[in-house]
């Protein structure tokens, strides 16, 4: 980014500033971002407000259109890297100031699985909607998915399949779960190409995402009923 490009966006008001950057959000420029944010933290800007208002506001609109076909995978993976960007000088102040967070997702593709763009696309999608992600990676056994449940306190457990001879795992860890008694603790959304509806709800999961932006749009839904239920019990 040139120093022209820096003295124009910070010579926009506040207002004008997070319009631009829903626009390079939009377009992936990652210089830009975190320029904007650093400007809207010079001008006392929680940080809480610049990810709520500023990125995750940008993202919902990138996630909009990738769902309505009409981004794709590889703008929305810059936009979601712009976002990265941002965020990356965001969580240190967010940690400082115990900002709330919309839930905390563990997410990973199954055991014998080591396809992982779509994990990756949700991951990031998760992200920029203000999830914390703790991503397993590939190949994962039930056993890793139970540690890093219980280890992160999750609200979220996703997991990612793309051959029909992997998706069968996922009641595996589903079915470990209800014999644990630790089922209803937490939110089970499965994704990947084979999958349909049928099949999540044949597995006993809460809902199949067919792709990154329905998996952001399910999880706020499903966390908010959550939060509302525990609410209603306290």
């Amino acid at each position: 980014m040139s120093d022209e490009d820096e003295i124009i966006l910070s010579e926009l008001n506040d207002e004008d500033l997070v319009a631009q950057m829903f626009d390079d959000l939009y377009d992936g420029m990652k210089e830009e971002i975190e320029e904007s944010v650093n400007i809207l933290l010079s001008r006392d800007w929680a940080p809480y407000r610049i990810l709520t208002e500023a990125l995750v506001g940008g993202m919902t609109i990138v996630g909009h259109d990738f769902r309505d076909g009409i981004l794709f995978v590889p703008e929305v993976l810059l936009a979601a890297n712009a976002m990265k960007g941002g965020m990356f000088i965001l969580k240190p102040l967010l940690a400082e100031t115990g900002a709330p967070q919309v839930g905390k997702m563990v997410i990973g593709t199954v055991k014998g699985d080591i396809h992982d763009i779509g994990k990756n696309l949700v991951g990031m999608m998760m992200e920029g909607a203000g999830f914390e992600v703790i991503d397993l990676g590939i190949n994962n056994a039930v056993e890793s998915y139970l540690e890093a449940l219980e280890a992160e306190s999750a609200d979220i457990l996703g997991m990612s399949a793309l051959l029909t001879t992997t998706m069968p795992y996922m009641k595996v860890v589903i079915d470990t779960l209800i014999e644990k008694g630790i089922r209803d603790d937490y939110i089970v959304l499965v994704g990947g190409a084979p999958l349909n509806e049928e099949f999540g709800k044949a597995i006993g999961a809460d809902a199949y995402c067919r792709d990154a932006a329905v998996a952001v749009e399910t999880a706020k839904t499903f966390v908010a009923r959550k939060h509302n239920q525990s609410g209603a019990t306290a």
